[in-house]
């Protein structure tokens, strides 16, 4: 199962605002291509790079044309959970603060 945190859904949103209004034609894609690729760890939920100094934290890239997104993630085999945290584009510097 996949679960969105409130940060990742706010992530969501803002990374449609953004787009919608540089490009409004495209702007849901972006948000669709995030959430194509979030569903693949459903079943395979361990396919993201592990994060350094963030113990149960992995990252899945996420390729949209020549850039992309990054959602970051953590995956409970106890409960066959996979949590979305948060969600950036490949040029931002780090996650948002929550």
């Amino acid at each position: 199962m996949i679960h969105y945190d409130e940060g990742a859904q706010a992530d969501l949103r803002r990374i449609l605002e953004f787009n919608r209004e540089r490009d409004p034609a495209s702007a849901l894609a972006h948000v669709e291509t995030i959430q194509d690729a979030v569903d693949i760890l459903a079943r395979h939920p361990e396919i993201g790079r592990l994060v350094e100094g963030s113990p149960g934290m992995r990252e899945l890239v996420v390729s949209h044309g020549g850039r992309g997104y990054i959602a970051l993630y953590e995956y409970s085999p106890l409960e066959g959970l996979v949590r979305i945290a948060a969600i950036r584009h490949q040029r931002e510097a780090g996650y948002p603060e929550r």
